[in-house]
């Protein structure tokens, strides 16, 4: 570490008062920046959280520790102290509710929220796929109006809706792709007619972009003018 005189660095007044405590000795003084915790900086802290969170929610949904550990390359025991960690988020506990999906939404977990849903709830392993291999960019939870949104081919089944006993925060956010201007239903066709038939004119949406093109226009058009789900 290079070494500077105080004099040439320090005002006189600073210099004069650091001098009453500390005169010809050497000091090192901090830069003042936060010091940040491991695996911050390169976001590697944050790739294993979103891990873990992935290998508990898949334990609690049915997959052993053998499967888990084959799918992630971990032994045994680096699954099981994961799934038994006391550090868990209990906050982050996977349903196929509003309220899930926003407190995934709330931590940047869009993405791990929809696999669940398509892998434990739904069973639609080629749509996730699908998804994945597009590296789609996620948008929301937003109150969205239904008018805008298109049902296509691509609907093959959804949540089954009691429309004795409707409701929502009960229900999951519709999952709604975004694709040369134009809005599709891509799952849950029995939610998304139900919401229809009952003349509801805006519902909770996670949005999916297919890339940057797409999303530049989506926010021009749209990006100010849809209102976040923060809270259920």
């Amino acid at each position: 570490m290079k070494y500077e005189n105080a004099s040439d660095v320090l005002p006189e007044e600073l210099l004069k008062e650091i001098q009453k405590y500390a005169a010809g000795k050497l000091l090192y003084i901090p830069s003042g920046d936060d010091k940040k915790a491991w695996g911050e900086t390169s976001g590697y802290r944050n790739k294993l959280k979103r891990r873990n969170l992935m290998i508990c929610n898949k334990y609690a949904h049915g997959m052993t520790v053998s499967e888990l550990a084959d799918e992630y390359f971990l032994s045994l025991d680096s699954i099981k102290k994961i799934i038994y960690s006391k550090k868990k988020d209990k906050n982050l506990t996977y349903t196929p509710t509003l309220m899930s999906a926003v407190q995934y939404a709330n931590v940047g977990m869009f993405e791990e929220w929809i696999q669940c849903y398509l892998l434990f709830t739904r069973k639609d392993t080629p749509i996730l796929h699908d998804l994945m291999k597009e590296d789609p960019i996620y948008f929301g939870v937003v109150k969205f109006p239904l008018r805008l949104i298109q049902s296509d081919g691509m609907n093959i089944g959804g949540n089954h809706v009691d429309e004795s006993n409707f409701n929502a925060a009960a229900l999951p956010p519709l999952i709604i792709k975004y694709e040369e201007g134009k809005f599709y239903s891509i799952v849950q066709k029995e939610l998304f007619a139900a919401l229809k038939q009952r003349k509801i004119n805006a519902y909770p949406t996670i949005i999916v972009l297919k890339g940057n093109a797409d999303y530049k226009i989506f926010m021009k058009h749209y990006g100010k003018i849809l209102f976040f789900v923060d809270r259920v």
